[in-house]
C-alpha cells in the first residue's frame, strides 16, 4: 500500500482517538466522527447505523444526508443495502446503488444525489454493532485500499463502542447499568438468584490505535511466538489417540502457524491499529466469513480460531481468564458456551448457568442436570451486557434471565424460590414413605444420575436405586480414552455409594450431539439418527469391550445391572449381548468373580423396537423406555430444534397409545418395563403413565418429591377411567382432561 495512504489511515485514527478522548457526549463524538472519515475518505457522505435492538438499524450520525433523518431513519436486519451489510457481515461497494438487489430509497436522507455506496459491517467477534457508510457524487467504485481502509476504521468504532464512546446518545441506551432481560430457552428447570460470573471475561482493548508500527509488529511477533510455544507445547501433552485425534491437534498447529494470519494482522497494523485492535479485527472478519460457510469443517474451525485470538489477546493485554477478582459466593456462570470438564470444574458453587449458545441435550445441560442447577440456553448477546458482580436473576423454567433486575422483579422472584424451597421441605417429609396411590398402587421411584456428585442425592430424594446411570460423562470430560481400570475403579465406588441400591449402567451412548472431545465430529444430515450409542459400540467394538470388563470387574462378586441405548433392532441387541457373554467367559477364565446376578436390558427409544417380534422381550431382563428419544421420533419433531420441540404434547392420545401398547406387550412376556427421561419427572405426566400400566419410574432426584407427593394424592383408577373417556371421545390432546382431575385430587387431599 503506498506510504501517503498509510500517513493518512494513521492520521485519521488518531483523530478518531482525540475524538474519543475529547469532552462531550455520545452524539458529539459520532458527529466529529463521521465529519473526519467523510474528510479523510473524500466523500460527500459518512453515516453510522447503530443497532437499536437485535433487528433494527437506526441512523445516528451523519455528515451529508439531511439532519433531520437522524434517529428517524430505521431499517431491518437484512433490509437496504445497510441491512444486508449488517445481516451478512461483508462490505457493498458499488457505484451505482439504486440498481443493487435490495436496495431501498429513503426520501427523508436526500441520498438520490449519491450514487456511489461503500458499507463495512462494525462488528467486534461476532456481535452485530451497526455499519459504516461513506457515500459519493462521484458515480465510482472504491478502490481496494480504500475497503481495507474503511473496515480498519470500523474495527476502532467497535473498540470505541465497547468502551462506552456512544453511551447517552437516544439510539444507544447506557449499557452495563439499566435492567436488562433475556428470553432464552430452558436447558435445565430451577430457579436462582446470584451474581454475575464470567466464564472467560471479555478482553478490553484500550489501546485500539498504535502510534508507532514498528514497535505494535515487534509486540505481535513476540505474541504469537509465545502463542505457537505453548500449542507446540499443549499438543505434545495431550493424548489423542488415533490418526483422526493427531489430525485434529496438526490442524490446530497449522492455525496457530498460519503466515497469513500473521501477514494480515501485521498490514492492519500498518493501517494505524494497535496489535491487540489487529488481532481482534482479524478474528472478527474471519468469524464472518466461517459463519456463513457452506462446509460444516469450515464452520467448526471457528473454536480453533476463537480459541487461538483470544490466547493471543491475553497474552498481548496481560488480561488472562484469572482475573484476580474473589468469585462471588453465589455465582451465576455466563458464557458463550462450555464444556463438561469446565462446568465440572466450578462444581456445585454455581448457582446457576447462563449460555448464548449451547442445546437440551448439549454436554453443558447433561452435566447441568447433574448438579441440579437451572440453565437457560440461548440467551443472545449477555456477554456484552453483563458484567462481573452484575445481580442477575435465572429462571430456568422459563428461559428467562434477568441482568440487574428492578427490585420489584427481584421481590417477586424471591417469593417464587421461597415458595419452592417450602414445597422441597414438605417433600422432604415425603422421603421415606412410598410412592402409593389412595386406590393402593405402589410405584417404584428411581433417579437418574453420571456423577459421583449425584450418589448422595441417592438417600436424600428417597429414591429407590439409580434408574440410569450415564456412563459417557466419564469419557466426555476427558482429553484422552479412559483406561479400564480407571473405570473399573469409577464403577465400584458408584456401586459402594449405592449401599445396596440398584444401579443400572448405561453403556456408552455416544454420537449425535455427545461428540468425544478426541473423537472426530462425522459431518451426518441427521446426527440423532445417525452414527451413535449401540451403533458405534458395535462398530467400534473395543471400547465397548473394554466398558463391559470394567463393569464386570468393578461388580466384583455383587448384582450388576447394565442396559444397551438406542436399541432399534433385536438383532443389534443379541449382538451386544454376546459380546458381554464373550467378556463374561474371559473374566471367568482369569479368575476374576463373575457378577452374582446379572439383569441386561435394553433402552427401547425408537418406535421400530416397539414393534419387535415376542422373542425379543423374552430375551431382555428389563426394557426401560427413553421417553426423550422415544418422543421426538414418534413425532418427528427434533429435540434440540426450538421451533418444533414445543409443538408436541406427551399427554397426546397417540403417545400415550404407544406406552400403553408398550407396557402391554412388556406385561404379556412378563419382562419388567420402567419409563426414564425428563417427562418421568413431570407430575401429570408420570401420573398418566402409571394409569396406564407403568409402575417404574427414573428422573432426576429433584423431581422425585414432586412426583412422589402427587401419586400419594391421587386415585390411579380414577385417573385411568378420566383418560380412557377422553380417548373414546376422540380427544386429541388429554393435558386438559388429566390436569382437571388431578386438580380435583389434590383440591380433595388438601381438604381433608
Amino acid at each position: 500500500m503506498p506510504e501517503r495512504t498509510e500517513s493518512e489511515s494513521r492520521r485519521l485514527l488518531r483523530r478518531l482517538r482525540d475524538s474519543l478522548a475529547a469532552p462531550g457526549g455520545g452524539q458529539d463524538r459520532l458527529d466529529r466522527i463521521t465529519h473526519h472519515i467523510a474528510d479523510s475518505m473524500r466523500s460527500q457522505v459518512c453515516s453510522v447505523y447503530l443497532f437499536r435492538d437485535a433487528d433494527t438499524l437506526e441512523l445516528c450520525a451523519t455528515e451529508g444526508l439531511r439532519a433531520e433523518a437522524v434517529h428517524r431513519t430505521r431499517l431491518r436486519l437484512g433490509e437496504g443495502l445497510v441491512g444486508r451489510v449488517a445481516r451478512t457481515g461483508r462490505p457493498i461497494n458499488t457505484a451505482d446503488a439504486p440498481a443493487q438487489p435490495g436496495f431501498r430509497y429513503m426520501p427523508e436522507t436526500g441520498e438520490e444525489v449519491f450514487p456511489s455506496f461503500l458499507g463495512v459491517p462494525i462488528q467486534r467477534v461476532g456481535e452485530k454493532l451497526g455499519v459504516l457508510v461513506v457515500q459519493s457524487r462521484e458515480a465510482r467504485e472504491y478502490t481496494e485500499d480504500e475497503v481495507y481502509g474503511l473496515e480498519v476504521v470500523a474495527m476502532v468504532l467497535a473498540e470505541m463502542a465497547e468502551l462506552g464512546a456512544f453511551l447517552g446518545n437516544e439510539a444507544q441506551p447506557s449499557t452495563h447499568r439499566f435492567p436488562a432481560v433475556f428470553r432464552g430457552d430452558t436447558g435445565q428447570e430451577g430457579a436462582a438468584e446470584g451474581q454475575v460470573w464470567l466464564h472467560e471475561p471479555r478482553v478490553v482493548i484500550t489501546n485500539p490505535v498504535g502510534d508507532d508500527p514498528d514497535k505494535e509488529r515487534a509486540r505481535l511477533a513476540e505474541a504469537v511466538a509465545m502463542l505457537r510455544q505453548t500449542v507446540d507445547q499443549m499438543v505434545a501433552e495431550t493424548e489423542m489417540p488415533g490418526a483422526e485425534g493427531e489430525a485434529v491437534l496438526e490442524a490446530y498447529r497449522m492455525f496457530a502457524n498460519s503466515k497469513s494470519w500473521l501477514r494480515r494482522m501485521e498490514e492492519d497494523i500498518d493501517l494505524g491499529l494497535s496489535a491487540e485492535a489487529a488481532v481482534e479485527k482479524e478474528q472478527s472478519q474471519a468469524r464472518a466469513r466461517l459463519e456463513s460457510a457452506a462446509d460444516p469443517y469450515l464452520r467448526d474451525r471457528l473454536h480453533d480460531l476463537d480459541d487461538l485470538s483470544n490466547r493471543l489477546l491475553r497474552i498481548l493485554t496481560g488480561q488472562g481468564s484469572d482475573t484476580g477478582g474473589a468469585m462471588p459466593a453465589n455465582p451465576i456462570l455466563v458464557a458463550r458456551n462450555i464444556g463438561p470438564a469446565e462446568l465440572l470444574d466450578y462444581g456445585r458453587s454455581l448457582r446457576g448457568v447462563v449460555l448464548e449458545e449451547g442445546s437440551v441435550g448439549s454436554h453443558a445441560a447433561i452435566v447441568a442436570r447433574a448438579l441440579a442447577i437451572p440453565l437457560v440456553i440461548h440467551a443472545a448477546r449477555i456477554r456484552s451486557e453483563a458484567l462481573n458482580g452484575d445481580p442477575i436473576l435465572v429462571d430456568g423454567d422459563s428461559g428467562i434471565v434477568h441482568l440487574r433486575p428492578e427490585e420489584t422483579v427481584a421481590a417477586a422472584f424471591r417469593d417464587k424460590i421461597a415458595m419452592q424451597a417450602e414445597a422441597q421441605k414438605m417433600y422432604a417429609g415425603l422421603r421415606d414413605l412410598p410412592a402409593t396411590a389412595r386406590c393402593g398402587t405402589t410405584v417404584r421411584l428411581c433417579m437418574n444420575a453420571g456423577l459421583m456428585a449425584d450418589l448422595p442425592s441417592l438417600e436424600g430424594s428417597g429414591a429407590e436405586g439409580v434408574g440410569l446411570f450415564r456412563t459417557e460423562l466419564q469419557f466426555l470430560t476427558r482429553t484422552r480414552v479412559p483406561r479400564r481400570s480407571e473405570l473399573a475403579a469409577l464403577y465400584a465406588r458408584v456401586l459402594d455409594n449405592a449401599h445396596g441400591k440398584p444401579v443400572v449402567f448405561r453403556t456408552l451412548d455416544i454420537g449425535s450431539d455427545k461428540v468425544l472431545p478426541y473423537m472426530k465430529r462425522i459431518d451426518e444430515p441427521n446426527p440423532a439418527m445417525g452414527w451413535r450409542a449401540i451403533r458405534v459400540g458395535l462398530d467400534k467394538r473395543g471400547v465397548l469391550q473394554m466398558q463391559l470388563q470394567a463393569l464386570i470387574r468393578a461388580a466384583a462378586g455383587r448384582p450388576l445391572h447394565l442396559m444397551f441405548p438406542f436399541v432399534a433392532d433385536a438383532t443389534e441387541f443379541a449382538s451386544a449381548r454376546a459380546m458381554l457373554d464373550e467378556q463374561l467367559e474371559r473374566e471367568a477364565a482369569t479368575g476374576r468373580p463373575l457378577p452374582t446376578e446379572l439383569q441386561v436390558g435394553a433402552m427401547l427409544e425408537t418406535p421400530s423396537l416397539a414393534f419387535a417380534a415376542p422373542a425379543f422381550f423374552r430375551q431382555c431382563d428389563f426394557i426401560s423406555i427413553g421417553g426423550n428419544d422415544l418422543k421426538q421420533f414418534f413425532f418427528a419433531a427434533d429435540r434440540e430444534n426450538e421451533r418444533v420441540r414445543r409443538r408436541y404434547d406427551t399427554l397426546s392420545a397417540p403417545f400415550l397409545n404407544l406406552i400403553e401398547m408398550i407396557v402391554a406387550r412388556c406385561d404379556a412376556e412378563g419382562v419388567p418395563v420402567s419409563f426414564c427421561g425428563e417427562d418421568a419427572g413431570r407430575p401429570a405426566e408420570a401420573a398418566a403413565f402409571v394409569a396406564l400400566g407403568l409402575r417404574s419410574l427414573s428422573m432426576r432426584p429433584a423431581s422425585i418429591g414432586p412426583v412422589k407427593s402427587l401419586i400419594r394424592r391421587i386415585d390411579i383408577g380414577e385417573l385411568r377411567a378420566v383418560i380412557d373417556a377422553a380417548r373414546a371421545a376422540g380427544e386429541t390432546n388429554l393435558r386438559p382432561a388429566v390436569t382437571a382431575v388431578l386438580a380435583r385430587a389434590s383440591a380433595s387431599a388438601s381438604a381433608a
